[in-house]
């Protein structure tokens, strides 16, 4: 019974480490996406893969310490995906529109890549960001969360 417990207890923890932070990013039309927050590199390595659907409303920011150099690719994303590059002012650096997706048995060198600069990246379902605004030069609203 002991060794249940504690093992119920590990994975309880283990689970709960793991579990994302949502956070609203406002669009410049004013639209509203709740994205999950990938702030780990287990996070942001696993990112949307195996995602089968993401309604237009939610999305994945992902968190860096600095403006820099990001590069993202598609393996094992099975929906496409426009990937917005933001600068530490939240202003648009780059926008990378309906990003193809992939499937499990794709070649790595066939998996779409796109690069931009900023410290943060936004995933959203593919067609959202033309249709509600986001383009370089363009500012996004979110407050970060509070580290766990």
């Amino acid at each position: 019974m002991k060794k249940f417990a504690i093992l119920t207890a590990a994975l309880i923890c283990l689970c709960a480490c793991n579990q994302y932070q949502n956070v609203t990013v406002t669009l410049p039309d004013g639209f509203a996406v709740k994205a999950r927050v990938a702030d780990t590199p287990e996070k942001k390595e696993k990112g949307l893969m195996f995602v089968k659907h993401l309604p237009e409303n939610e999305g994945m920011l992902f968190i860096s310490g600095e403006d820099e150099l990001q590069q993202f690719w598609m393996k094992n994303t099975l929906i496409n995906l426009d990937i917005v590059f933001i600068n530490g002012d939240k202003t648009v650096s780059s926008v990378a529109h309906d990003m193809e997706h992939t499937y499990t048995y794709t070649p790595d060198y066939d998996v779409p890549q796109a690069t931009g600069f900023g410290r943060y990246v936004l995933e959203l379902p593919a067609k959202t960001a033309a249709k509600h605004g986001v383009k370089k030069g363009a500012k996004l609203a979110f407050s970060l969360p509070e580290k766990q």
